[in-house]
């Protein structure tokens, strides 16, 4: 079984794996429809190999893995550094998986798709014999991975992709991206149910990526715990003492963004970092009212959004002294290395085991022999010049 290089992390006394963000240039544009065809019938294969031998959840896991998910694209035969591989892989594997068959379902996509989530679930879930609580459960699942990659993790990237897969027996993972118009770039996010013990700290099942922003608010980092306290303490009190405690950090205070900002704060983070010139305290009112319990309860209310996160975590820290994370949670990957050492050198047993897996997952799918050519030529542009198998 392949099983990559991980990265773990203590959380709450607890080892949380993390499996993948992953940053990669904006790519435009449509795979061509002969290419996905093939890619559907190979997916779809590969998928029951991997169902049958080891699992929906060990197929979870790796969907969840961005180094697998990676290679997977590549042996799919779409572009190895590409945004689109989220979005046509996840498209494919839509369309591939059949839940009748694998006992799994592909829910989500890109743009619109991504707003039919909700409803997907719940008729995926009616076709699995879920309870109404149950499908509530999973929806707020989607909700909260989505709510926290968009507001809780602030590093400049706009969700428009969220692919959501669930199994039969309700276990779930999410693989969603961000772009970044200022620097054309994108960020994937992936989340894998049994590695969740809580929604607000260190949920990722992976942070992976070419590249570090100097500043990112984190407030799911275990660093920020402090910050989340404070910041639900803030949000139960009356807006009007709000007001007053945010008045001495407004513009007409002559209190900057960058005297709250960590030295090294890039220009790219401060345009999206930047505070409101006035928070929206018809939303503060409403969670007063509500009175959240924990952090959680505060992220998922409707209507707070990323100022109202920046807003109260300002005021947690200039008022009260509990400071946020500063630092990018995303995590350096090539999947394997690079030639030239970059990030690091070439893991040459990581990638030897995944050719080999990937290479007999092809050979012993039930494909048309042109379909399992095409598949063996793409694989190969992949193996090493020492290996003749």
């Amino acid at each position: 079984m392949f099983k990559p290089a991980l990265a773990y992390f203590q959380s709450d006394g607890a080892v949380v794996q993390r499996t993948g963000v992953t940053r990669l240039p904006l790519h435009y544009g449509k795979a061509p429809r002969w290419l996905t065809v093939r890619m559907e019938k190979l997916a779809r294969e590969m998928v029951t190999i991997i169902i049958s031998e080891y699992g929906r959840a060990e197929f979870l896991r790796r969907v969840a893995d961005p180094f697998w998910f990676q290679a997977l694209g590549c042996v799919l035969g779409y572009d190895w550094h590409s945004s689109g591989v989220t979005t046509v892989v996840t498209g494919v594997l839509k369309k591939a998986v059949v839940p009748e068959e694998h006992g799994l379902a592909v829910c989500g996509g890109k743009g619109k798709a991504s707003r039919q989530t909700p409803s997907e679930i719940t008729e995926i879930g009616e076709k699995f014999g879920f309870s109404n609580s149950s499908i509530g459960a999973l929806q707020y699942a989607s909700k909260m991975s989505a709510k926290v990659d968009n507001t809780a993790v602030q590093a400049g990237y706009q969700l428009y992709h969220h692919a959501f897969i669930v199994t039969e027996d309700r276990k779930w993972t999410v693989v969603q991206q961000g772009m970044c118009l200022q620097d054309r770039t994108a960020r994937r996010y992936h989340w894998l149910s049994e590695n969740v013990q809580s929604f607000v700290i260190e949920p990722h099942n992976a942070i992976v990526g070419d590249t570090k922003r100097d500043t990112v608010l984190n407030m799911t980092a275990s660093e920020s715990e402090g910050c989340r306290k404070a910041s639900v303490d803030i949000a139960k009190e009356p807006p009007e003492r709000i007001m007053r405690l945010a008045m001495p950090t407004t513009p007409a205070y002559q209190k900057s963004l960058q005297d709250w900002l960590p030295k090294t704060a890039e220009k790219v983070a401060v345009d999206f970092l930047s505070m409101p010139r006035s928070i929206n305290w018809k939303t503060l009112k409403e969670v007063y009212e509500f009175q959240p319990r924990n952090y959680e309860e505060l992220l998922a209310f409707k209507g707070v959004g990323p100022a109202t996160i920046r807003g109260l975590a300002l005021v947690a820290e200039l008022i009260y002294g509990e400071k946020p994370s500063w630092k990018d949670p995303v995590k350096y990957s090539f999947a394997y290395g690079g030639k030239d050492g970059v990030p690091y050198p070439v893991q040459r047993k990581a990638m030897d085991d995944s050719i080999q897996m990937l290479k007999q997952a092809i050979q012993e799918a039930k494909i048309g022999d042109k379909e399992r050519m095409y598949s063996l030529q793409r694989l190969r542009r992949f193996v090493p010049q020492d290996i003749n198998h």
